[in-house]
């Protein structure tokens, strides 16, 4: 995962999607937990004052020397991608939008970063990733359409929450792919985690609800975001699309809806039904559909480059 800590860089791709899939997957617990507790905000600044304090000491230690430019571009990613991302996901579940329903929607980012890469990163869709494309949104669907027609009490301003937050992750993917820069993965995610603990802890303090709450389970939520969401999530995110590109590394993520709703089954006693299963081998079907065969060709016929520009030392 990080250059500098024990993952080998010869990690399995494959090894490495399923951890994503995994961690990624916990964001959706993870909101659910902490909103039980505290307000996103409240729980999204203490998130990031715990992993920039911890990533913090790390750089502290390494003494990184990192260029401005690399610092603006970080800065940028990190608003996009854990600040508008996490934003929009946790704030959806604290106004009373099902999780499915926003893992759901979270789940269109592959269409959009397909949509995307052809024009701004010059990779050819083929016929075989868009049906791959097309029958994992089938299956998303298939996961989440009882959560869909059930209704509920969120407003309906609340759904285009987690539409937001899909846009901000596929900007902050193209972004990365466009501008290829050089940092560490480790580097990248110290800038980008504390640009998003001061975004956070500015808003919480704007709105009077930083201090936090008393009860250990709002800790324990935070512990859960800090350890799976954001270092297991984000750092296997940026690893995988380092190995593959957009399309690819954003299909896998169309595994979180299934993959949520059975981690949610001994957390919160929620068994998956058929409908559920069913889902999950579509869902699995699709991914292998995207991820087989050769990696997409540029518009020039020249292949996609597979990783982004490898990270200087230290």
């Amino acid at each position: 995962m990080f250059r500098s800590l024990p993952l080998p860089r010869t990690a399995p791709t494959a090894l490495l999607g399923a951890g994503l899939v995994a961690t990624w997957s916990s964001g959706f617990i993870g909101a659910e937990l902490g909103t039980g507790e505290a307000s996103a905000t409240t729980l999204l600044a203490w998130r990031f004052i715990a992993v920039t304090a911890l990533l913090g000491g790390w750089a502290l230690l390494r003494r990184p020397r990192i260029p401005p430019r690399e610092l603006a571009l970080h800065a940028a990613i990190g608003a996009l991608a854990q600040a508008g991302y996490l934003y929009g996901v946790v704030a959806a579940a604290e106004h009373g939008v099902a999780a499915g329903t926003s893992a759901l929607i979270a789940a269109l980012q592959p269409i959009a970063a397909a949509a995307l890469a052809a024009p701004l990163l010059g990779e050819r869709v083929t016929p075989r990733r868009a049906g791959g494309l097309a029958l994992g949104l089938a299956g998303v669907a298939l996961v989440v359409g009882s959560d869909l027609s059930a209704g509920g009490a969120a407003p309906a301003w609340a759904f285009l929450l987690p539409f937001a937050a899909m846009l901000s992750l596929v900007a902050a993917s193209v972004l990365e792919r466009r501008t290829r820069p050089r940092a560490s993965v480790a580097d990248a995610l110290t800038v980008q985690c504390a640009v998003s603990a001061v975004l956070f802890t500015g808003l919480a303090g704007a709105t009077g609800s930083l201090a936090p709450p008393a009860d250990p389970g709002f800790w324990a939520a935070v512990a859960w975001v800090v350890l799976l969401s954001t270092f297991g999530g984000y750092g296997f995110y940026w690893a995988v699309l380092a190995r593959t590109d957009v399309t690819r590394v954003s299909a896998l993520l169309y595994l979180t809806p299934p993959t949520t709703m059975l981690w949610a089954w001994p957390m919160f006693g929620q068994a998956p039904g058929p409908a559920a299963l069913a889902g999950l081998a579509v869902c699995a079907t699709a991914v292998a559909l995207i991820g087989a065969g050769p990696r997409p060709r540029t518009a020039s016929g020249r292949r996609a480059p597979s990783r982004t520009a490898p990270p200087p030392g230290g």
